[in-house]
């Protein structure tokens, strides 16, 4: 996408339906400053663009700075089976892991709090639960569900590339499960969720290699997109409100009646199952946003 972008911002192709890009322009500067005040993103333009920042315009487009929500965690970084039972052994920190410590208004140094207090905390905790933890058998299959699916996609020979699946599946996304939602435009990104889990089922994979097989490791990472996805889209749905980096378009206000919850999400073999987890309010409540 961002190449196609660059390509036509090049040949004068900016312009059109759909085609309103952003552009950051900074061919009045000279080299020499660009290099000593932009060097980052020169060299990225340069490296995934194909763009030349002294003499092109540099295309702007979204991208995600940070996952908020991930797997339930207590605050000794244990994940969390449901709101309360802990999986024995089972640390998470970091972006993949919820705290649940800011809840929808994350703020950007967060992330430090994040790695920097929890991981530190799973690290401590985890080798506390090691000193005592008793050995246990581990079966004599416990890597063949791996190698199944590992085998299965790599021996793949459907008709559906998966580039295709996965730009379908960000443009609806970006469409239609961005910050700004409706009842409406979720239920189309559900819709076309089930449409594309059905084509992943016949994908395609060329290269039936055996090592640094990027295009195996795609295929497996794509069904793991379906699944956060369609996470993301259903429990968005289903909090009818707005709230921090949540705005309903149909639903303005925060309902703290109904929503003042973390919402929990777990898959079912034909479904996504709904919970909430009460909020704990300690030195902070919760605010309405006023700017």
């Amino acid at each position: 996408m961002a190449r196609a972008m660059a390509n036509e911002v090049r040949e004068g192709r900016g312009a059109g339906p759909n085609k309103d890009y952003v552009l950051l322009d900074l061919t009045h500067l000279e080299p020499a400053v660009i290099d000593a005040k932009l060097p980052d993103i020169t060299e990225f333009a340069r490296t995934y663009l194909g763009v030349e920042p002294y003499t092109e315009p540099v295309p702007v487009f979204p991208t995600a700075h940070y996952a908020m929500g991930g797997i339930p965690t207590n605050i000794k970084a244990e994940v969390l089976r449901d709101n309360d039972t802990v999986v024995p052994g089972l640390y998470a920190a970091g972006e993949c892991a919820c705290v649940s410590v800011h809840g929808a208004n994350r703020l950007g140094t967060n992330s430090l709090l994040d790695i920097n207090v929890f991981g530190k905390r799973a690290g401590i905790y985890a080798v506390e639960y090691a000193k005592d933890a008793k050995f246990v058998d581990v079966p004599e299959d416990a890597i063949a569900e791996t190698v199944k699916l590992i085998e299965h996609m790599r021996n793949a020979t459907g008709t559906e590339k998966i580039a295709v699946i996965r730009k379908e599946l960000q443009d609806t996304m970006d469409k239609n499960a961005q910050v700004y939602r409706t009842e409406e435009s979720l239920n189309e990104a559900l819709d076309k969720i089930k449409e594309l889990r059905k084509r992943y089922e016949h994908i395609q994979v060329q290269d039936r290699g055996m090592r640094f097989n990027t295009d195996l490791l795609e295929a497996i990472e794509l069904g793991f997109l379906l699944d956060l996805a369609e996470v993301l889209a259903f429990t968005a749905r289903e909090r009818r409100e707005s709230r921090g980096g949540h705005f309903r378009e149909d639903y303005e206000t925060r309902d703290d009646e109904k929503f003042m919850v973390h919402s929990m999400a777990y898959k079912t073999e034909s479904d996504i199952k709904i919970d909430w987890k009460p909020v704990t309010i300690t030195n902070y409540p919760p605010m309405e946003r006023k700017y």
